[in-house]
């Protein structure tokens, strides 16, 4: 779409004619009375000269280039489609655990059996894809914590990234202390009343430099709220079976009393149906603030017209030039004749 910034600017355009209107109207009022035989004499075929085809070039040339310039004032410009703008909301870091654990297949994903993982990636995508507006991050961890994908806008690529993770990458105990910090680390630098924390694990901190009663006090401390999540059957292995994988049981006392210091809340989730309900739940605690606006890009296209005119006033002036050597060559020739006849 097309559009001018200035449209007023169009009404420059006849800015020449007015002037040239008001010059005629004043010479026409300072000239002298004349006798009729003046507008016979001017009637007369070969008397009144016509206008030539090169000066209707330069007159053209410049009234073209005048439009032109006047255009370029208008300053056009093209606009693109509408893009949504990213609305106001929160800023959401997800850490998961991908210790061997959360291989037990005690959940249910599309009315078959599957591993907590599988579980987690479904309903965690779901939830990314309802955070429209939210800057969202990926922490996986096991004994080492890692930055998957830092706070972004860009959901696709943390759903993405999130489906490629893989049992065992990040060790096989669980740093929970060291999944806190860390998300704090990449939160701290956001707005006080936006830092949200949401881990989820499995089992107990087993691993790590820092505890997980520390790391809740340095959250409490950065204003980072933390949800904490427990996930599995509360049998502790598949299919009411002992934990074959050795792990210990879901520390929920610990979670429990991370979520209290931070100012979140703990959630128990031993069914996908309830692992929904959880991000459901968090989502009405931690609301998206406001609705974003819509932006259309715009691309300036006034050195179009400026261009040309630069180029129809340069092709002008050439014209002028030939135009005065011509005249000086015909003027030469009757310079010669006029002093050869006054020698003799």
């Amino acid at each position: 779409m097309l559009t001018l910034d200035y449209p007023w600017a169009l009404l420059l355009i006849i800015l020449p004619w007015l002037i040239s209107r008001l010059r005629r109207q004043r010479r026409r009022q300072e000239a002298a009375p004349q006798l009729p035989i003046y507008n016979w004499i001017a009637a007369l075929p070969g008397v009144r000269q016509q206008p030539s085809h090169r000066s209707l070039w330069r007159a053209s040339l410049l009234a073209l280039a005048w439009i032109l310039l006047v255009l370029a004032a208008a300053r056009p410009q093209h606009l693109g489609d509408p893009v949504q703008l990213p609305v106001s909301g929160r800023d959401l870091m997800l850490a998961l655990d991908i210790s061997p654990s959360m291989e037990e297949r005690d959940m249910v994903v599309n009315n078959r059996r599957a591993s907590r993982l599988a579980a987690l990636k479904q309903v965690a995508g779901d939830f990314v894809q309802r955070r429209s507006g939210d800057r969202v991050g990926l922490i996986l961890f096991g004994t080492q914590p890692y930055l998957q994908v830092p706070l972004t806008f860009d959901h696709v690529t943390v759903e993405r990234l999130l489906d490629e993770a893989q049992l065992g990458f990040a060790g096989r105990a669980t740093a929970i202390g060291d999944a806190i910090t860390l998300g704090v680390k990449h939160l701290r630098e956001r707005p006080a009343t936006q830092r949200t924390l949401i881990l989820l694990t499995d089992g107990a901190n087993t691993a790590g430099e820092i505890t997980p009663e520390r790391a809740a006090a340095l959250a409490e401390a950065e204003d980072v709220r933390v949800y904490t999540i427990a996930i599995g059957s509360t049998a502790g292995g598949t299919f009411g079976l002992r934990n074959l994988t050795g792990q210990s049981e879901v520390d929920e006392e610990l979670l429990r009393a991370i979520a209290e210091t931070t100012g979140g809340a703990f959630f128990r989730a031993s069914s996908t149906p309830e692992l929904e309900l959880v991000y459901q739940r968090i989502s009405e605690l931690e609301p998206i603030e406001q609705e974003g606006g819509v932006y259309r890009p715009r691309e300036d296209l006034f050195y179009w017209p400026l261009g040309a005119a630069t180029l129809m006033l340069v092709c002008f002036s050439v014209l002028r030039l030939l135009g005065r050597d011509r005249k000086a060559k015909t003027r030469l020739p009757e310079a010669a004749e006029q002093s050869k006849g006054e020698q003799a």
